[in-house]
């Protein structure tokens, strides 16, 4: 599938395309579904606060989430107006110090998990890897609009896309960084795709990520684990399987209405890291399948309207960055949702807007800028 249309341009240019308004509807689905996460944590994360001895404040983490929403907010009003050509013109910069960064990590990074994923930063830590997401879309965007009619062929369409993300994603393995890096090649396989690389390409890849993935679950044993404990985590509920099986405890106590905003019984301790990566558990007990289903509404709107912005941009290079923005959006997304309900391995997935996290936050609500300065050259949005 590639964007091809004779009246389109590689890119915008602020001379030559007007900058209108930004599209109401994404701005409004985005602070909604901000606003109704910045409560979910507040609910969701003051038992641990009140009860960790170094805080002893039940509004610890829901006050540093509100004060990096609030900033976020104003993050993604300053990156909506910057024009999309700025955005291309630095994207090679973004991408290579997204690079430097996640090399500074294993040398100077904060472990915890058995993984070294966090650059500390004194006031708050950030995960490296959330630049070199975007970096990979504003990267791979760039080239595609450059290389144009010669993505079919494998020396430019396949072979430098792979480079990048071989040394992207090796980076990311050696934290390691499982969950980053399957998500990483996922945005990268969608841009190619829809750039205009061939098919056949795709699935000798897929043959090849099946035969990786194989390797690494029979010689790491953290992958291994993983996957035993996937099939059957009630075969070891106080061990590997605990966090899992107090996922499920949470979403089938909530119910069809839920226990009510601020009733959940997991969140007392039982379920690890209710207030960031399963932090939907706690809104399926309190809010029920009902509520849950609303705020899977919402970001499924959230989405559709992203992807309709870039069916409609006014030039291919606001179209694919809007196109892997919103895939990156969506497959985090569903691979908490999948996380959380066990129809995947546990992996470290975020959900966004909800999951706690200031700069993993910030970097959202750029991102989501960065859609609406594309939308601002958009004559129906």
């Amino acid at each position: 599938m590639e964007y091809n249309n004779d009246r389109i341009a590689d890119y915008s240019d602020e001379e030559t395309f007007s900058r209108g308004r930004i599209d109401i509807p994404f701005l409004l689905l985005t602070l909604l579904l901000l606003t109704i996460g910045v409560i979910m944590v507040l609910s969701a994360s003051f038992p641990r606060a009140y009860y960790t001895a170094e805080i002893k404040t039940p509004t610890y983490y829901f006050t540093r989430q509100l004060i990096f929403a609030l900033g976020g907010v104003g993050v993604m009003l300053i990156m909506s107006r910057f024009p999309m050509s700025l955005y291309r013109r630095f994207s090679f910069v973004i991408l290579a110090a997204s690079v430097i960064l996640l090399m500074a990590v294993l040398v100077i990074g904060v472990s915890g998990g058995g993984a070294r994923r966090w650059i500390n930063l004194g006031f708050t830590t950030f995960q490296p890897s959330e630049i070199a997401k975007i970096g990979v879309i504003l990267a791979f965007s760039t080239m595609i609009c450059r290389l144009k009619g010669k993505m079919k062929t494998f020396r430019y369409g396949i072979l430098p896309f792979a480079v990048i993300l071989v040394v992207v994603v090796g980076l990311l393995v050696a934290e390691p960084h499982l969950s980053a890096s399957v998500i990483t090649i996922l945005i990268g396989a969608a841009l190619m795709f829809v750039g205009g690389a061939r098919l056949i390409w795709f699935i000798g890849g897929a043959g090849g990520i099946v035969v990786i993935g194989a390797i690494v679950v029979k010689f790491f044993a953290y992958a291994s684990s993983r996957i035993t404990t996937w099939l059957d985590p009630f075969a070891d509920m106080s061990g590997d399987g605990y966090q899992i099986v107090q996922s499920l405890y949470s979403i089938g106590s909530g119910g069809l209405m839920g226990l009510g905003l601020g009733q959940s019984r997991q969140k007392y301790l039982y379920l690890p890291e209710e207030h960031n990566d399963f932090i939907f558990s706690v809104v399926c007990e309190e809010l029920g399948f009902v509520g849950a289903l609303l705020i899977l509404i919402l970001f499924a709107l959230l989405i559709c309207r992203g992807y309709w912005l870039a069916m409609h941009c006014t030039d291919r290079y606001s179209f694919l960055v809007c196109t892997g923005i919103s895939t990156l959006l969506a497959i985090q997304v569903i691979f908490n949702i999948a996380v959380v309900t066990n129809l995947i391995p546990c992996t470290g997935i975020s959900l966004p807007f909800f999951s706690y996290g200031g700069t993993a936050l910030l970097l959202q609500m750029a991102e989501m800028g960065i859609i609406l300065s594309a939308s601002r050259s958009i004559p129906t949005a």
